[in-house]
């Protein structure tokens, strides 16, 4: 088993304890030990790299994107992002559309971002099952961590798509009535004795044995109360995507016990529900009791520039140790794969980053990007 020491940098774990000078200690695939120069025992085996006026970081984690599912270079040939023929898709898997070639992951890479939470648009009601997977490898189901969560759809754009068609949901009442429809349906499968496979029906019963959360896009308030209504009405766990209104109801949305994944934070006001966006949402969101992480949602907005994203809501005034939680340990705990990521302490996935400075400055660039131990 390869060992690998990192020395003489400055460790900020993520998980309390920041070393500076510290060592991480690296043994195959796993974080052995994290801690002061002092106190950790390096083997005489080990591969040394040195960390010396650097900043050594977990990876960062895009909690909501579209990387590998949506090509921004082929627009046609690498669109799969939404299977717009039917409201009610619970079945469909966002692995099964990942091209893990996409030049998404380049991206996410250069901006040190080691894990990806992938999914289906906003084009359906119910999208389908989200993945969290890491940035790099050939294969995606060895890229994959687990999936996080079913992705449903409020607001502008499940109306968009199938008003057009004539079809419904033409207005918010039939996008919520679709969506207690089907979990009705779902309910029902359940308390069935003798039952036949239905891949849709299975899919929504893991929500109802809160084996997964719904995973809500919803951009105004209206539409996020309206997500967490139907999740208490079933009594379902429940994560706000975008929640780009969410400064104006955050005392609410805290008492509600949910969390939210915000942004994109580059991003122009493209429609009608982005009118009112403003960087603050993530500060207000923190300071009421939200637990917040981040998003690109790229390729609307490219990885790299994940850390950058931190770096705005920081200079709107979110402390810069709570903007990189939002992108490290919290969006691991929001996501549901903490166990693995996130933060730097043995027996977690030894994906790691050394900066070249700190990594909300404009100008900060990866030195060295390691996922599962390996140099990337």
């Amino acid at each position: 088993m390869s060992i690998k020491a990192i020395v003489n940098g400055q460790v900020f774990t993520m998980a309390g304890p920041v070393y500076k000078p510290g060592v991480v200690l690296i043994e195959g695939d796993k974080i052995a030990a994290v801690g002061a120069a002092e106190a950790v025992a390096i083997p005489p085996s080990a591969e040394i790299i040195d960390a010396a006026g650097a900043y050594v970081f977990p990876g960062f984690i895009d909690a909501h994107c579209h990387v590998g599912i949506y090509e921004e270079i082929y627009q046609v040939e690498g669109d799969d992002v939404n299977e717009m023929t039917d409201p009610a898709t619970p079945h469909l898997r966002a692995l099964d559309a990942i091209n893990p070639e996409d030049v998404g992951f380049k991206d996410c890479l250069a901006g040190g971002v080691t894990t990806v939470v992938v999914g289906p648009g906003s084009g359906n009601v119910i999208g389908g099952e989200m993945v969290a997977l890491k940035t790099w490898g050939q294969v995606v189901d060895e890229m994959l961590i687990r999936p996080v969560g079913l992705k449903v759809a409020f607001g502008e754009n499940p109306k968009k798509v199938y008003g057009a068609q004539k079809r419904t949901p033409s207005t918010r009442m039939g996008t919520a009535a679709i969506l207690r429809e089907n979990l009705v349906k779902a309910a029902n499968y359940l308390a069935k004795e003798d039952k036949e496979r239905d891949l849709k029906l299975e899919a929504l019963a893991r929500v109802l044995k809160g084996e997964m959360p719904l995973r809500a896009h919803a951009h105004r308030a209206d539409d996020i109360a309206t997500a967490i209504r139907i999740a208490r009405e079933f009594g379902v766990k429940i994560v706000i995507e975008h929640c780009t209104e969410g400064h104006k109801i955050a005392d609410w949305l805290a008492r509600q016990q949910v969390a939210a994944i915000v942004g994109p934070v580059i991003t122009s006001r493209a429609k009608v529900e982005l009118k009112d966006k403003t960087p603050e949402t993530a500060k207000i969101l923190h300071n009421a009791g939200v637990p917040v992480a981040l998003m690109t949602d790229a390729p609307v907005i490219p990885a790299n520039y994940l850390n950058l994203s931190a770096a705005l809501v920081a200079r709107e005034g979110l402390e810069p140790m709570q903007a990189l939680a939002a992108i490290t340990s919290r969006a691991a705990e929001i996501v549901g794969i903490a166990d693995r990521v996130g933060t730097l302490e043995a027996g977690k996935d030894a994906d790691m980053v050394i900066w070249d400075r700190f990594p909300l400055e404009l100008e900060a660039r990866p030195l060295k990007i390691f996922i599962e131990g390996r140099v990337t």
